[in-house]
């Protein structure tokens, strides 16, 4: 497996945990509100077939993807809990906008590991 690959498996991985820790969402985004985020990414995690995810934890992951990526990008993360394969094929891409959301989504990926991690 690929070192790049790890950031859509980070987001994976968070979608199959559980537990809930509202504090650091209250601490990190200033109001436990964020925790129940809806949007693409949380559709996409809610639905993407693993037993352990929940409101709590795709709503935290959307509150990052509200203030990390915008809505054509989110469309495009959503789309990786439906079919991975095109995490790979964007990732891989040469088109100089895959590589640019590329970027942003491993930012993405790595903040919502960090803030969510408890959920």
């Amino acid at each position: 497996m690929k070192p790049a690959a790890f950031p859509l498996l980070a987001i994976l991985a968070l979608a199959a945990c559980g537990g809930g820790n509202s504090e650091r969402a209250t601490r990190y985004y200033g109001g436990p509100s964020v925790s129940f985020a809806s949007g693409p990414i949380s559709s996409g995690c809610l639905t993407g077939g693993r037993k352990a995810a929940n409101r709590q934890l795709c709503g935290c992951i959307q509150g990052v993807a509200n203030q990390s990526l915008s809505g054509s990008d989110q469309r495009m993360a959503a789309s990786f809990f439906a079919d991975p394969h095109r995490a790979q094929e964007i990732r891989q891409s040469d088109n100089p906008r895959h590589e640019d959301f590329w970027k942003r989504y491993r930012a993405f990926a790595d903040r919502a590991e960090e803030v969510c991690k408890g959920y």
